[in-house]
């Protein structure tokens, strides 16, 4: 007996493209039977293959939200990182760093590359967390504590590094 295959389904059989699926992943199907299942979301095999959801409402607008506050997210930690990196290596156009700079370098060089990683690592659990609940129809209104605590942290680290670098700056003009 064949079965009658329906719209949703026949996504998930398409034939190879190699422009957008060179290695022919079938997408998730996320649909009631899929979070009835006891693993997350993000763990239903295959794992690196993309997620559909139902276009409901405004879930599309939604969904992209998420991913573009991911993005902003990971934006920060790419620049966080940079910022470690040319604070380490003492950056320097003008003149050879003092002792002073140099002692400070990689202390606050570890500190803006730690604080890259952390705004990584939430961006991208804020992403997940915000997937599946929107994969239960469970409306989202703020982000969460943890988010504005990192968030706070890595601008205090910015302004206090700013004034650090102005006091030693002022200290080497006199």
């Amino acid at each position: 007996m064949s079965r009658v295959v329906t719209a949703d389904e026949e996504v998930l059989i398409e034939t190879y493209q190699p422009c957008y699926n060179p290695i022919r992943l079938k997408p998730v199907l996320v649909d009631e039977n899929t979070l009835a299942k006891s693993t997350p979301l993000f763990l239903n095999p295959p794992f690196v293959s993309p997620l559909l959801f139902k276009n409901e409402d405004s879930d599309a607008r939604d969904h992209c939200a998420c991913e573009r506050t991911f993005l902003s997210w990971l934006r920060l930690a790419i620049y966080m990182a940079i910022v470690s990196v040319a604070v380490v290596i003492s950056f320097h156009l003008k003149h050879q760093p003092t002792p002073l700079e140099r002692r400070m370098a990689l202390p606050l060089g570890l500190v803006f590359w730690f604080l890259s990683l952390c705004c990584l690592m939430a961006g991208f659990a804020n992403y997940i967390k915000t997937v599946t609940k929107y994969s239960r129809k469970e409306a989202i209104v703020q982000h969460g504590w943890k988010t504005q605590v990192v968030f706070t942290v890595v601008a205090s680290a910015i302004v206090g590094a700013c004034i650090l670098l102005l006091v030693t700056n002022v200290q080497m003009s006199h």
